[in-house]
């Protein structure tokens, strides 16, 4: 029988080398984890997160055309009003956003401008951070807006979970993390050949009685709850093959799509697509971007489409801040402030532009677009209004609702 030293060191290596390693990462001083108190609600809608990460130019994503202050301001840069999807006498698509013209079209796309928050930070990580956590910029929590929503409403990791091999702040909770995985049948594999299953070996009741060991056993017990179900839940369920080839979003919501249409029990879903911190050379690397995320949320609609789950279905794109007005002198943007956002679905209630674009006569003292909705006003929307449960608990603050759903 292994020491307690062997099991620790086990342990250690464990949370080092497993691929559940960062749904571990917060070990609290107190744990209220074992009082087996969560409550039962949790509902069959389905959330899913696209984070545009490192700052998308949402005014190079929605283009107002016919304002001359946009032009002057990018002399370079600026999309030309014959590379846009005209939705009006004022506002363009880019052109790499065709896929979402249609559901534009449908009623499906509802575009929320000048989305930010008070006292922006320009820095990816502090604003990354307080997206994350739904935080004021003066006081930055260490739990996520997702992990909130996990504590007071979810019963095991893969109620909320994120397509990637590292979970997000987001997605970390004070007593319940969600989970981090590629595919069921990797994240099931990855326990089967690590130490995983030789630690459980030796636990017993009397480890709850130890905060720190007893939460990791809870951890891995619940981890390993989640990678038999939902490696159970997908066997039948096969990936489909209508998503583009060579694509890391089309290819995380593939997965996404796998999951909500086996009818698992889980009700957030995270992704995210890289590369949108564009200070140089902006233009084609911007459009590619733009491309990429079109194409795969497009395929994302049609085939939840088929299987007739799109209606349970929101979509949120956001970025953790956007674009200066002016181009710099690389041919690119710096960072800037608040910017769009958008939500897809079939039950929106405003469908469209759901606000004015951005005054550009009226900036912030760095030149940047002042932010009209605060993103926590967004949240508290959907935590209200499409997962039926109590915002309050879970942002710590009351936040006026929108209309969007």
């Amino acid at each position: 029988m292994l020491g307690i030293n062997e099991i620790k060191m086990k342990r250690r290596k464990f949370i080092k080398n497993s691929a559940l390693a960062t749904t571990m990462a917060f070990v609290p001083s107190f744990l209220k984890a074992f009082e087996g108190a969560f409550p039962n609600k949790f509902g069959h809608k389905n959330l899913v997160i696209i984070h545009l990460m490192g700052g998308n130019d949402g005014l190079n994503t929605i283009v107002p055309i016919n304002n001359d202050i946009y032009y002057n301001a990018r002399p370079k840069i600026a999309i030309k009003k014959s590379d846009t999807i005209k939705l009006n006498y004022e506002i363009g698509f880019h052109k790499s956003l065709a896929p979402l013209k249609r559901l534009y079209d449908d009623g499906y796309l509802s575009i929320i401008n000048n989305v930010g928050y008070p006292n922006p930070s320009r820095s990816h990580f502090t604003s990354t951070d307080i997206w994350h956590t739904a935080s004021d910029h003066e006081n930055i929590l260490e739990s996520g807006w997702i992990g909130r929503y996990l504590d007071n409403y979810g019963r095991k990791p893969h109620n909320a979970i994120q397509i990637d091999d590292h979970l997000a702040l987001a997605l970390r909770g004070e007593r319940l993390n969600g989970i981090a995985t590629k595919q069921a049948k990797q994240l099931y594999r990855s326990l089967q050949e690590s130490d995983f299953n030789s630690i459980l070996s030796h636990y017993d009741n009397s480890h709850l009685t130890e905060h720190n060991l007893g939460y990791l056993y809870k951890t891995m017990i619940d981890a390993k709850s989640s990678a038999r179900y939902l490696y159970e839940k997908t066997l039948d369920s096969k990936l489909s093959e209508s998503y583009p080839k060579k694509s890391s979003l089309a290819s995380q919501l593939k997965v996404v799509g796998q999951f909500i249409n086996s009818g698992i029990d889980t009700s957030v879903y995270y992704t995210t697509l890289n590369g949108f911190d564009t200070h140089a050379f902006q233009n084609n690397k911007h459009e590619n971007l733009l491309k990429v995320y079109a194409e795969a949320v497009d395929a994302f609609v049609k085939d939840l489409k088929r299987n007739n789950t799109f209606k349970d279905t929101l979509i949120l794109t956001f970025s953790e801040f956007g674009r200066r007005v002016e181009q710099n002198y690389s041919d690119g943007t710096d960072h800037g402030a608040a910017n769009n956002i958008f939500v897809i679905g079939e039950n929106l209630k405003r469908a469209g532009f759901y606000n004015q674009l951005a005054n550009l006569k009226d900036l912030d003292d760095n030149g940047d677009l002042k932010y009209e909705i605060d993103f926590r006003e967004v949240y508290a929307t959907i935590l209200n209004n499409w997962l039926e449960v109590d915002d309050r608990k879970i942002l710590n603050k009351v936040f006026s609702k929108l209309n969007f759903i």
